[in-house]
């Protein structure tokens, strides 16, 4: 069976590329990620790797759309060998089948890895340079208008911070962040 996996980086972007060639191919199931491939935490991504078995072949457009770094691109193929599925990548031209696809899945993983390297140092430099310039001031801080009432009754234990996180709307690690950088309220004696 031939099984398809797409990936784009956000919701906003559009996967219909990716489909035609899917469907060009004959491509039996397709699984569709719109997530960032910083990592394999990903869920079409791992139902995918869950649903794969003998004889299947994993079909992607490009290394890029299946892995950002050389180390999980290594990974994920060596789960798909360890399942004897085979993998190919259209872009490149590689095809897990052979000695020679096997040889370049590795130079091109490593070779997208060091683009993406490139492409974050590229973005860290115009950051400094606008920093420097004065035109960049950093995200936005997230404001609440009722995060002090909030956090008062999580401190007090009135409140859990589950319950405090999904008042606010907040990632543990942005709730915790915000707790330690503002002032814990002083308590006044009787």
């Amino acid at each position: 069976m031939k099984i398809g996996y797409i990936r784009v980086s956000t919701q906003e972007q559009n996967t219909i590329r990716q489909e035609e060639l899917m469907r060009t191919l004959g491509v039996d199931e397709v699984y569709i990620d719109r997530i960032s491939g910083k990592n394999t935490n990903r869920p079409e991504l791992r139902k995918m790797m869950d649903y794969v078995r003998q004889g299947d072949t994993v079909i992607v457009e490009s290394i890029s759309r299946f892995a950002r770094n050389t180390r999980d691109l290594l990974d994920l193929v060596e789960q798909l060998s360890s399942k004897q599925v085979e993998f190919i990548s259209q872009k490149e031209a590689i095809d897990t089948s052979t000695p020679t696809g096997k040889f370049m899945l590795t130079i091109f993983g490593a070779v997208a890895e060091l683009e993406r390297a490139y492409i974050l140092q590229r973005q860290q430099e115009g950051i400094d340079i606008a920093k420097t310039q004065g035109k960049y001031k950093g995200r936005k801080p997230i404001h609440h208008p009722d995060f002090d009432r909030v956090v008062a009754k999580w401190r007090s234990g009135d409140m859990t911070a589950v319950e405090a996180m999904k008042r606010l709307d907040m990632s543990s690690s942005t709730f915790y962040r915000r707790v330690n950088s503002s002032p814990t309220p002083q308590i006044r004696g009787h």
